[in-house]
């Protein structure tokens, strides 16, 4: 998937701030640059250690309270996918339509799009006499690889170099 400029982002979570009162810094800057450099969905701790890898001085406390203007500012998706840790999804700016489908075994994610998906949440809506709004789908499946060896390639790095 396409990534949007850092630039872009930037811009568009400056103007955000200074709506609320809150100035731009440089560990701001650094999480923005380690989330919208990725296409991975990541944790606030994956996003903690990969804001350091930018800027040693980013602290847990700015990238936890930075999250929530992130989803605030629509720039950012945060994912409730059970369990205790919320992921955040950096590709819902140029894919605002995309699904995902998480193995429950390897909790690989996997993002897709069908425009017949579209088609039948927007008709389900309407049978039902609603317009939606917003509209997030996650199956939840069991990869056959990992079924049948036990791993897989999807969601274990290391299984892939083997």
């Amino acid at each position: 998937m396409a990534q949007i400029p850092r630039e872009s982002v930037r811009e568009i979570l400056h103007a955000h701030l200074a709506g609320k009162g809150l100035r731009k810094t440089s560990q701001r800057d650094a999480i923005i640059e380690a989330a919208f450099g990725t296409n991975e969905h990541y944790t606030a701790e994956e996003l903690l250690v990969m804001a350091r890898g930018i800027d040693r001085s980013v602290s847990r406390a700015t990238v936890y309270r930075t999250l929530p203007i992130l989803v605030e500012s629509g720039l950012l998706r945060e994912l409730d996918l059970g369990g205790d840790t919320k992921i955040y999804d950096p590709n819902f700016l140029e894919h605002p339509t995309h699904n995902h489908l998480v193995c429950v075994d390897c909790k690989k994610i996997i993002e897709f799009e069908d425009p017949n998906m579209e088609l039948l949440e927007n008709c389900i809506s309407r049978r039902l006499g609603f317009s939606p709004t917003n509209k997030r789908l996650t199956i939840e499946a069991r990869c056959d690889e990992f079924q049948q060896r036990g791993t897989c390639k999807k969601g274990n790095p290391e299984a892939a170099k083997a």
